[in-house]
């Protein structure tokens, strides 16, 4: 099964001045994206806004990137959602259109027992193929839920299909955790992009970044030099991409992607109310912080 890996871009959703999505800005975040060289984009997740949407909404995001990258790159689609009906819909919808498989974040806001989670992901894996990949998402700082190791060892046991997780909290025990599962055979990625490198040479696959969006270019090149075998190299693009995740507040406000893509040129469109965009002098100031990266 195909797993994600290397740079994964947490795509943005462009809405337009009448709050659709904007496909045709969609489409041109992607020729952005490949352009710059990362490995796999993972649309509809919380960079993209993903509880501010409907479920039309998620399914004609990913339908207008499983289009745009033509197969160029690997597309994994998020789905988590707030019901179970939901998550299953957009799960099968993304099997259906072809994407290379998904990712489930926990459910959120109610606090859910071990073995609840345990159904909820086995109900999902079990509404799609055995051979469509599932990573699990676990974000317990948004989410008010956790995915121990423990849990997650028996939905390994179980669903055949889930294959990896997402994971984004700092905790580098936790990390260690997820990577001995399953005798080390267990696709990790990273969220925290700040630790894209130490991440890497504990044996992550990769990590989903946001702050890759709009500046993909050093955290691509942390990636390469990585696999490569130039350390220095790796780290040296790793100091600098760390610049750029402080600058960006590395998710905190999703309006500041939006404006960092506006200033490559890329257009992004609005953000969703109860969402704000930045306003004039708030750009301003990013695009003077930005400029010496973008020179």
């Amino acid at each position: 099964m195909k797993k994600m890996y290397g740079v994964i871009t947490a795509m943005t959703t462009p809405f337009d001045e009448n709050d659709q999505v904007d496909t045709s800005a969609l489409e041109k975040q992607v020729e952005f994206l490949i352009s710059k060289g990362v490995n796999c984009l993972y649309p509809c997740g919380t960079t993209g806004e993903m509880l501010n949407m409907t479920p039309e909404e998620r399914e004609l995001v990913a339908e207008t990137v499983l289009r745009a990258a033509a197969g160029r790159v690997t597309v994994f689609i998020h789905v988590g959602a707030m019901t179970l009906k939901e998550t299953v819909r957009l799960a099968r919808h993304a099997e259906k259109i072809g994407a290379d498989g998904i990712g489930v974040v926990t459910p959120a806001f109610f606090g859910l027992k071990d073995k609840a989670m345990i159904r909820y992901y086995q109900q999902v894996s079990a509404s799609v193929s055995r051979d469509f990949p599932i990573y699990l998402y676990a974000i317990p700082q948004c989410a008010a839920n956790d995915l121990k190791p423990e849990v997650v060892a028996e939905l390994i046991r179980t669903c055949p299909n889930i294959i990896g997780i997402k994971y984004s909290y700092a905790d580098m025990i936790r990390l260690k955790d997820y990577l001995n599962l399953n005798d080390g055979n267990f696709s990790v990625l990273f969220g925290p992009d700040r630790l894209f490198l130490p991440a890497m040479t504990m044996g992550c696959d990769g990590t989903v970044s946001g702050c890759s969006g709009p500046m993909p270019e050093h955290f691509v090149k942390v990636y390469e030099n990585y696999r490569a075998g130039d350390m220095a190299g790796a780290l040296r693009e790793q100091k600098i991409a760390n610049e750029i995740c402080e600058i960006l507040q590395s998710g905190a406000d999703m309006g500041i992607f939006k404006a960092a893509l506006d200033l490559r040129g890329v257009p992004s469109g609005h953000m969703r109310a109860p969402l704000m965009d930045l306003d004039e002098e708030e750009r301003q100031a990013l695009s003077a912080r930005l400029a010496p990266y973008l020179a």
